[in-house]
């Protein structure tokens, strides 16, 4: 079967390599499954650098989820076991965190509903206790995660800023059902926020991206507001102030989502199940920009890496439905 796979770390257009490689055999508990479409995550582009948390042993394949197929023909959406990941033909996954895919989203769609809608939800939810009539901020609103958030933010009855870099991106947030859209290169974060808010701030924040664009959330955050940090696009780690966090009385709330596969596996099957309904109702539904050829996959990660897509990029395997 064909794999792409790292030998080395760095970029991911220079050190991924499509290959022939024999098909991974299930241990026990786990399950072969014939990949139906393969979502790009910046894990992916992360772990190409040797800058994830998870350092799989080279050589590795990327790949953090997909939608596949069982060999009785079900169609489920999983997480493979690395370093063996969904940027193949094949992949094994454990069997008791494979889920069935949303039968309202097609392969690439059900693909990138897992790790960014799960993150987007237990952020807003179970962190964050996100309330209908708040204001949401979303950083990156036009990305896979920050649009995942977006309509998990108008689902349950915020009102979404979304924050963006660029026209394009800007007009791709508005389309997603953002109720004001801040071009960070052409406006001021925060005083866009503040007016938007009548001095008040945003309530939530989702911050994927870390950096400047966290400096600027403390800046704009609602008395009582709660801060979500999720990830550091951006490739800054901030440093908060948190006698800022005390006298201006907000939260900074971290969210781990992996953490809840060790420690509450049956809360990620009751998202799932919420998701499905969500997409089933239309209230949800993965903005997937392009559908890419196996053979064009390091592009596809260099571009998630390089921070100049939208929504997000899967790649279907040759043969596998569409």
């Amino acid at each position: 079967m064909q794999a792409w796979r790292v030998h080395r770390n760095g970029e991911p257009s220079e050190v991924m390599r499509l290959e022939e490689v024999d098909r991974p055999t299930p241990g026990d508990g786990q399950l072969l499954l014939k990949v139906r479409a393969a979502n790009i995550n910046f894990p992916d582009a992360l772990l190409c650098r040797g800058q994830y948390q998870v350092r799989p042993p080279l050589p590795f394949t990327p790949g953090v989820e997909i939608c596949g197929e069982t060999e009785d023909g079900r169609r489920v959406i999983a997480n493979p076991a690395l370093p063996d990941g969904g940027l193949a033909d094949y992949v094994v996954a454990d069997a008791a965190a494979v889920l069935p895919a949303p039968e309202a989203l097609d392969d690439a769609e059900a693909a990138a509903l897992h790790i960014g809608y799960q993150t987007g939800w237990f952020g807003l939810h179970r962190r964050a206790a996100l309330r209908a009539g708040e204001t949401l901020l979303v950083h990156a609103a036009a990305g896979g995660v920050g649009s995942a958030a977006v309509q998990l933010g108008k689902a349950a009855g915020a009102r979404v800023i979304g924050v963006v870099g660029g026209e394009d991106k800007a007009r791709v947030a508005r389309e997603l059902g953002c109720d004001v859209v801040v071009d960070r290169r052409t406006e001021d974060i925060v005083a866009a926020v503040k007016e938007a808010t009548g001095g008040r701030g945003a309530d939530v924040i989702y911050d994927p991206v870390g950096g400047d664009a966290y400096a600027k959330s403390a800046k704009c955050v609602a008395f009582e507001g709660r801060i979500l940090v999720v990830g550091f696009a951006s490739g800054t780690i901030p440093s908060p102030a948190l006698n800022h966090a005390l006298v201006k009385n907000y939260s900074i709330v971290g969210l781990h989502w992996g953490l809840y596969n060790q420690k509450d596996p049956a809360a990620i099957l009751a998202c799932h199940e919420e998701l499905t309904r969500l997409a089933a109702d239309g209230a949800v539904k993965p903005l997937i920009s392009g559908r890419v050829a196996m053979k064009d996959a390091a592009d596809a990660v260099q571009r998630v890496a390089d921070g100049t897509t939208t929504g997000r990029l899967v790649v279907i395997p040759e043969g596998a439905a569409r």
